[in-house]
């Protein structure tokens, strides 16, 4: 198993992502528990998933610079060029 060295760094923005998520799931249990109104769960529902997503793309996008693509190479390289594609179709597909 291999160390995220480069998250230690963002680990304490990460974890507070989290504790937001955390936060928005008890929320909607609680507003499930009361029987809120369905607008009002769903749009909580949507808000929750884009938080989720949005921490989800961070990490993959850590993942790709960090562990698929060499961290050192060119910045202009194709590999490089390859791997800022491939970011932005990951954030575009979690958007």
């Amino acid at each position: 198993m291999t160390t995220m060295t480069h998250t230690v760094r963002e680990r304490a923005k990460l974890l507070n992502r989290v504790k937001r998520i955390r936060g928005q799931l008890n929320g909607i249990e609680k507003l499930l528990e009361t029987e809120s109104d369905c607008g009002v769960v769903l749009q909580t529902l949507a808000a929750t998933r884009g938080a989720l997503n949005g921490l989800m793309a961070e990490i993959l996008e850590d993942h790709i610079r960090f562990h698929v693509v060499d961290p050192d190479i060119e910045p202009d390289s194709e590999q490089s060029q390859a791997a800022e594609q491939l970011i932005d179709l990951v954030r575009s597909y979690l958007k």
